[in-house]
């Protein structure tokens, strides 16, 4: 993947982050298996969603998340990646902007 063709965050979920999954073993269009903008709000902030959540035997297990490939992934998004800790029982969870992860 060229990543000029990656600018945004929906092109690294289609061109990196679901052939992974699927790569993973996941069905990514099985929403019984993959969650696409799952709910996880923190506190007062309300409507806060992680990109997809997995889910194995039924229960949500993985959270991940993505962010555009011109996106340095830092402090900032691993704290965001860390508040949905808080508020699902998983965890594990993956972060990338397509590059890293």
């Amino acid at each position: 993947m060229a990543a000029q063709h990656a600018l945004t965050e929906e092109a690294t979920k289609t061109s990196v982050v679901l052939p992974l999954l699927q790569a993973l073993g996941f069905d990514p269009f099985n929403l019984s298996e993959v969650t696409p903008e799952f709910i996880a709000d923190v506190g007062i902030k309300k409507g806060e969603k992680i990109d997809f959540a997995l889910k194995i035997d039924g229960k949500i297990q993985v959270l991940v998340e993505i962010k555009p490939i011109s996106q340095s992934l830092g402090s900032s998004q691993y704290s965001q990646l860390y508040r949905y800790f808080g508020v699902t029982e998983t965890r594990l969870a993956m972060l990338t902007n397509g590059r890293d992860i």
